[in-house]
């Protein structure tokens, strides 16, 4: 799969594509259903497939201060499309400049002049242009003047059993749902709609050794700006590093505070069973499997280990095999 970064670097030979459009943050279900369809597409005629997305989240060029939580960095989001048969993954630097551009100017000077689409694929709900004024129904009619096929594809869902308490007994999949399960803490939940565990990722710097002078020493994560981070809590987690990506490992990690220390800032930590290594300086990824329990304040140490230890056996059960 090529990546582009703009469309200054553009191929002269470039002729047409099938496209889609997003910013596919997490790559959840719907978001795999829209880009298979956009391959298939792209097979039947014959023509690269193209995924372009933004770079930073439009939202906080638009209204600074209004990024959302991030659920893919842009490196892990390029490597789940890739995984779906994209031959393009053309990451569209969001200015200012980009922002003020109406929908017909995004369609003439982006999808046709540089992009030369044959067929642009999304999702019903998409929107384009300066405001947002640009939707679907307005992408059919520039497509038939610029001699392009338009198409709005139904957003994915699932449906609800009666106890999760939804009236029209279908949850659709949309990166605002993800975040909202992870922000609760189910991230069992978020799995479903994802296709797979959320990751965090970050690097291990050192910590305030609390997790060794008790016995179950951390590698504690420095995190993007953004990234989206479970509710404060323990957790089953695979841990993985960037330097070995096909050797998993089990880990109980804490997410929170400390409070039994009375810490104020908060922290992602994680203590990889089996393994005696310092993992400072590595670049590692973290998939959240299950929520083993919240975050819990002792009056001493010895409940805290005792409990510690409780979340290394339960982390074994759960992520046995």
């Amino acid at each position: 799969m090529q990546r582009w970064r703009g469309l200054a670097d553009l191929p002269g030979s470039w002729g047409r594509c099938v496209l889609t459009i997003g910013v596919f943050d997490g790559v959840h279900r719907g978001h795999q259903a829209l880009i298979r369809r956009t391959v298939e597409a792209a097979r039947s005629r014959e023509l690269p497939a193209v995924v372009l997305t933004f770079d930073p989240h439009p939202s906080e060029v638009i209204r600074p201060g209004s990024h959302p939580a991030q659920l893919t960095t842009l490196r892990r989001k390029a490597e789940l499309v890739e995984e779906l048969g994209v031959d393009v993954f053309c990451v569209l630097p969001f200015t200012p400049e980009l922002s003020r551009l109406t929908a017909h100017e995004f369609v003439h000077e982006v999808l046709v002049d540089q992009l030369h689409v044959a067929a642009v694929i999304v999702g019903e709900n998409f929107t384009f242009g300066n405001k947002a004024a640009g939707d679907v129904a307005l992408l059919r009619t520039l497509g038939r003047r610029f001699g392009f096929a338009a198409q709005g594809a139904e957003l994915q869902g699932q449906a609800l059993g009666p106890a999760e308490g939804n009236a029209e007994g279908e949850i659709t999949f949309s990166s605002t749902y993800v975040r909202s399960c992870i922000d609760a803490g189910d991230v069992t939940a978020a799995a479903e709609a994802l296709g797979r565990p959320h990751r965090v990722e970050g690097i291990v710097v050192r910590g305030a050794g609390r997790g060794k002078d008790l016995g179950f020493p951390t590698a504690n994560l420095s995190t993007p700006r953004f990234a989206a981070i479970p509710a404060d809590g323990v957790y089953s987690c695979w841990f993985t590093r960037s330097s070995d990506p096909g050797k998993r490992l089990r880990a109980a990690v804490s997410v929170g505070t400390n409070p039994t220390f009375s810490g104020r800032e908060r922290t992602v930590e994680a203590y990889v069973l089996d393994v005696e290594e310092d993992f400072y300086g590595h670049d590692v990824a973290l998939d959240f499997v299950v929520k083993l329990r919240d975050q819990i304040r002792y009056d001493s140490l010895d409940p805290l280990i005792r409990q510690m230890a409780a979340d290394v056996v339960r982390t074994r059960e759960v992520l046995a095999g």
